[in-house]
């Protein structure tokens, strides 16, 4: 888990022996009174939603059995863990001290439990949960939570993203049996993170079009491939849903012709993008640019943002066309797509000159290691490449030979010294824009290829399900920055992968959050909630926005000598009783 940035503190952390809460004492003797602040928070919403998820009852039920020495119950500790992610993101070995600030009837612990709550404790949990990832737990609470929740699984989104990892993880090189399962490697492997010099995990997530709920996630060796997941995870896709009538929507790495011949020989469906480097791409693109008065378009689809403003029109080509395949084809043409097309173009170009630049520079410095023509070639081929500009760059290598003398023989130079000459082969480097490539390169801007074998979708619905694949890189988004769940500092692989399964759950909490405030909205008629700063108005709430409202609460409890204690609770603002209203939990939850 992350570290947290905080300022310089003393020796310690926190005062030795502080005892659980914030502290006030007030008086001497007989008449003392202690006044103890702890926090609520979020937790009493957050715990209404793990009801309702019986979290805890699955937790028991799938986990392995606990050892007689146990001091404080897995399941617990994996919802300690979990509220602490999606309230303050501690990392473990401040997980204790997080949680004694709380209520601890809030997070199922007594007093006494919070000295168990330690790392190690913590670790040993997430051990625990990576071996019940077998035993349908996932499964389980996922079905419970569609049910409980009316979550539509007509549609899913599946995409992968990469974890990062510092350090060495020598025990983890290779896929083993760890637990009773098979441990993914964290290897190297293509980084989404752009951090090749990284090792690394695939985190593999679905979600519905449904509110973009999590309802499946996989851990796999950082080496994996994505085309190599699709299969293995539409199968389970499929056992969740209890039957093949599902539209699954992925990128281009599903279209292969063994992804996508599995998931239609098994009557299910799909929706991708055609990659690139296929054939049919090229033919049309080639069309495009010979035979452009060939080609019919007819609008689509709008799309416009709250105000009505419009953000992008889409065109779709009047002729169907099917894949080597046999599935259908679909060409569309987005406006907006157009402008991000050629400034991408522009701004690659832009960069291989720069690099073009540097390595001129190179060429004729006096110590350069270019001195022999392959090796220029091979530079400058790996600019173009890498910018994927070969085609728009003419670049000309030139040889020069620079000649140098030497003294022949060693000694103070004279009227009678002989000089041997030397020559060497320097390169110089040129280049210039191919205009003709691209102005055909340009006629194929804003074009893009899906493909699909759903028969009664006309191209208006192919598109809008794969303009709604972005739901699920909001999920990503959400797990890198709000939950900041990379780097990883554990160096054992049971426990990361333990750890990213509870933080799919808390993936799962935050979008069912989110879900069931928008839609109580939308049925109470309330278009926006002053949740931004100065009370401006929020249309669609967050749940981050929401936990933050509620960050301030607490209650005070008051000891007296000789008397019982007394509860005082802060006030709720109008904001935090339209909340709580729309979400169906009584103040009370926050007390009397």
């Amino acid at each position: 888990m992350a570290k947290r940035k905080r300022p310089a503190q003393p020796e310690a952390r926190r005062p030795k022996n502080l005892p659980a809460g914030r502290r006030a004492r007030n008086g001497q003797g007989d008449k003392q009174e202690t006044l103890i602040t702890l926090q609520l928070g979020a937790l009493p919403i957050i715990n209404r939603l793990i009801e309702r998820m019986h979290l805890h009852e699955f937790l028991t039920r799938h986990l392995p059995p606990e050892d007689d020495r146990t001091k404080l119950a897995t399941p617990t500790v994996v919802l300690v863990l979990l509220k602490n992610l999606l309230v303050a993101r501690e990392p473990m070995y401040g997980v204790a001290e997080w949680a004694s600030n709380y209520a601890p009837w809030l997070l199922g612990l007594q007093q006494e439990g919070l000295k168990h709550l330690h790392d190690d404790r913590v670790g040993r949990c997430l051990d625990r949960v990576f071996a019940a990832l077998d035993s349908n737990l996932i499964l389980d609470i996922v079905r419970h939570v569609v049910s409980e929740f009316d979550v539509r699984l007509d549609e899913l989104h599946n995409d992968s993203t990469t974890i990062t990892f510092f350090g060495d993880h020598a025990d983890a090189a290779s896929e083993q049996r760890r637990l009773g399962r098979t441990a993914p490697a964290i290897t190297w492997g293509h980084n989404k993170d752009h951090r090749p010099d990284l090792k690394q995990l695939l985190y593999i997530l679905t979600v519905s079009d449904d509110g973009g709920i999590p309802v499946y996630f996989q851990a796999a060796s950082g080496n994996t491939t994505d085309d190599q997941t699709h299969q293995a995870t539409w199968q389970v896709l499929s056992e969740l849903v209890g039957s093949v009538d599902f539209v699954y929507v992925a990128d281009c790495k599903l279209a292969t012709m063994e992804n996508m011949t599995h998931i239609a020989g098994r009557g299910g469906r799909f929706v991708t993008v055609l990659p690139a480097t296929r054939r049919e791409n090229a033919e049309f693109r080639q069309r495009l640019v010979e035979k452009p008065q060939t080609i019919s378009w007819r609008d689509v689809y709008h799309l416009t943002d709250q105000d009505g403003e419009l953000l992008d029109a889409f065109r779709v080509c009047l002729d169907e066309h099917v894949s080597q395949e046999g599935f259908r084809l679909l060409w569309f043409h987005s406006h907006r797509k157009v402008e991000t097309d050629a400034a991408t173009r522009a701004r690659q170009l832009q960069r291989a000159i720069g690099e073009l630049t540097d390595l001129r520079e190179r060429l004729q410095g006096p110590r350069t290691r270019f001195r022999q023509h392959e090796k220029v070639v091979a530079a400058v081929d790996a600019i173009l490449d890498a910018r994927g500009v070969r085609e728009f760059l003419r670049v000309q290598i030139t040889p020069h030979e620079q000649e140098t003398f030497r003294q022949a023989k060693r000694g103070r130079p004279s009227a009678t010294t002989q000089y041997r000459r030397e020559v060497t082969t320097r390169f110089d480097l040129s280049w210039e824009i191919d205009g003709q490539q691209l102005d055909q390169a340009s006629r194929g801007d804003g074009v893009f290829p899906l493909v699909t074998n759903v028969r009664d979708w006309d191209a208006a619905q192919v598109l809008q399900a794969y303009k709604r694949q972005p739901v699920i890189e909001k999920r990503f988004s959400q797990l890198k920055t709000d939950f900041r769940v990379a780097p990883v500092y554990l160096q054992s692989v049971t426990r990361i992968v333990g750890l990213l399964a509870v933080y799919f759950l808390a993936l799962m909490v935050q979008s069912l959050l989110e879900r069931e405030l928008r839609k109580a909205m939308e049925s109470a008629g309330v278009e926006s909630l002053p949740l931004y700063p100065e009370g401006r108005p929020c249309v669609r709430p967050t749940t981050r926005q929401v936990l933050d409202v509620f960050q301030p609460l607490s209650v005070h409890k008051l000891l007296r000598t000789g008397k019982s204690p007394r509860f005082f609770h802060n006030e709720l603002a109008p904001l935090h009783r339209q909340l709580l209203k729309l979400l169906r939990i009584p103040a009370t939850a926050y007390g009397p």
